[in-house]
């Protein structure tokens, strides 16, 4: 008897050859398309509603979806987790904003929609093994099964499956983990899934889609303007449109004058509404040299003792940075990287790798510099000028 496989199938390309290798391989394959977004009736943080979400097509995804597993030969179930997606991954993605951090609603999504609600669901409904179309790769031994990099270095997606505990990666496959992308898309055409073939890749949040994220956070995050100061200077440079919405290290968008430029965020005030900015990529604002990060998923049972050294991530597709990890308690990590790293932000992820295995991740608390927080260090900058 074949192994029982539930693939997420959602309407792109890397799916669709997800779901046709697996047919190949002699596995008894069933869709499923999953609906996390209410893309009709959006309706605010207080229930009021908000524009019509038509940039996000999950319809069209869904017909998409069906065509490939009608061209295959595969049943194709449709099951909703808006209210869980609400509950455990929007919601939690508002409160960090408010806070004036900005957090990765992909990798929650990948804990607790697709590698949680979604392996539930495959459960209950009597399947052995979970598989998605993620660019990542699954070592599986008797004892424990590890995450690795996927092999198109360019659309590796273990940065964004940091957080999939250790039972649900035992049970999960990424058919495609060991392939190019243009390698991908050449199968497609082959088989003649015409609908997903040359799809373009999705960018962005789906809640969000291809809109302005100003304008979509508007409606659930007041826009309040305010004064842009030069953090070296403490000379007013500019106005912002929402303290809330601008990331640290942020270049684009800012709006600046002059010809003292370019300009990056370097510090937000959140109740003084205040954005921080500095002069210059090189800035002596933008680096630090450790940071703590906290609710670390380390996918092996067997955590390093002392100092460690991998490397980490800091966001999606940026080079490995050589660093120190010391775990200070079971779910905590004091990361440390004498040779400075720029624009390391709290409330985004730190993922760590040794190689070519990914080791887990988690979200970055605080960021230092000599011991001292930058946070705490631009606050000292304003309030005693030095």
């Amino acid at each position: 008897m074949s192994q029982k496989v539930l693939l997420g199938l959602s309407g792109g390309v890397d799916s669709a050859v997800a779901a046709y290798l697996l047919k190949e391989q002699g596995y008894d394959v069933t869709c499923a398309f999953m609906r996390n977004w209410d893309s009709f009736a959006n309706n605010d943080i207080m229930g009021n509603p908000t524009i019509q979400d038509d940039v996000c097509p999950q319809e069209q995804d869904y017909l998409d979806a069906k065509a490939v597993a009608d061209k295959l030969g595969l049943p194709l179930l449709r099951v909703d987790f808006v209210k869980e997606y609400w509950d455990h991954v929007f919601t939690y993605f508002l409160e960090e904003y408010r806070k004036g951090r900005t957090p990765n609603p992909d990798i929650l999504c990948n804990k607790y929609i697709k590698f949680d609600a979604f392996m539930d669901y495959a459960r209950r409904l009597g399947f052995d093994t979970l598989a998605t179309g993620h660019y990542a790769q699954v070592d599986h031994s008797a004892e424990e099964s590890r995450m690795l990099r996927g092999a198109d270095n360019n659309k590796d997606q273990t940065y964004f499956l940091c957080q999939v505990s250790q039972d649900a990666l035992r049970h999960s496959m990424f058919p495609v983990g060991h392939m190019e992308k243009q390698e991908v898309r050449e199968i497609a055409e082959r088989m003649e899934l015409n609908s997903v073939a040359e799809k373009k890749d999705s960018t962005g949040i789906c809640f969000i889609g291809e809109r302005n994220f100003k304008e979509f956070l508007k409606n659930y995050l007041p826009s309040r303007d305010g004064d842009i100061m030069d953090i070296e200077t403490l000379e007013v440079v500019g106005r912002h449109s929402g303290v809330l919405y601008y990331t640290i290290g942020q270049r684009k968008g800012l709006g600046i004058g002059g010809n003292r430029g370019p300009w990056f965020v370097v510090g937000k005030d959140v109740q003084k509404n205040i954005l921080y900015v500095t002069n210059g990529s090189e800035s002596d604002w933008l680096h630090s040299d450790s940071c703590i990060v906290s609710g670390v998923n380390w996918f092996s049972s067997e955590r390093p003792q002392g100092d460690y050294v991998c490397t980490a991530k800091f966001r999606y597709r940026q080079p490995d940075n050589d660093v120190i990890l010391r775990f200070i308690d079971e779910t905590t990590v004091f990361l440390r990287y004498p040779q400075m790293v720029s624009s390391v932000t709290a409330g985004q992820e730190a993922v760590f790798y040794q190689k070519e295995e990914c080791l887990g991740g988690g979200v970055i608390e605080d960021v230092f510099k000599e011991g001292i927080s930058l946070q705490h260090r631009i606050a000292g900058r304003v309030n005693n000028g030095n």
